[in-house]
């Protein structure tokens, strides 16, 4: 049902999307549908919760895998990896981190772009031994939702992502990071 509802997100977008829709997509009776979910909004918040996992498993697999020399090529595989997912996974494009749906999503507490900076934050404290501090938490805070807005002005004026913005976009990030962050160093 998932995966019906991602398809069609991408074909449709959320406003046409229905649980009658997802139900005959998935060849599921709706009753199927309502077993698991009450509306459609749980359904997408659901993809989302799926969705916002599988970056962070991109994410953290990726470092378990590969050496690098520092926060700022970091940075540009997260971005890479973002972008790989809304190129390639059904339903990220239309709900990226579930802003489409509900700004608080993934905890009732906090928007989720906070949550994701929050992951990403522990990750650069983990793997590259970053001075835990206020100043980390906003630093990165704000290179999620400035990296956001250009990452999605980068998908609406190409499917594909215009190649000169997702470069802007790593460009602004380590340049803003590097400004406020003077102390980070690699290990």
């Amino acid at each position: 049902m998932l995966d019906a509802c991602a398809v069609l997100l991408d074909e449709t977008g959320y406003e046409a999307l229905s649980t009658t829709r997802i139900a005959e997509r998935a060849a599921v009776a709706i009753g199927s549908v309502y077993q698991f979910f009450p509306d459609k909004r749980a359904i997408t918040q659901e993809l989302t919760r799926r969705n916002v996992e599988e970056f962070v498993r991109r994410v953290d697999r990726t470092f378990l895998e590969e050496e690098y020399r520092g926060w700022e090529e970091a940075v540009d595989v997260i971005i890479d990896i973002y972008v790989d997912m809304h190129r390639t996974v059904p339903g990220f494009k239309s709900l990226h981190f579930g802003d489409a749906v509900d700004l608080n999503l993934l905890d009732s507490d906090s928007e989720n772009n906070t949550v994701i900076a929050g992951r990403l934050r522990g990750l650069f404290l983990k793997e590259f031994g970053l001075a835990d501090s206020d100043e980390l938490d906003l630093a990165v805070l704000v290179a999620v939702e400035a990296g956001d807005a250009v990452l999605k002005l980068a998908f609406r004026r190409d499917p594909d992502g215009t190649p000169e913005m997702i470069d802007a976009a790593k460009h602004l990030i380590r340049g803003f990071l590097a400004r406020q962050l003077k102390s980070w160093s690699p290990r």
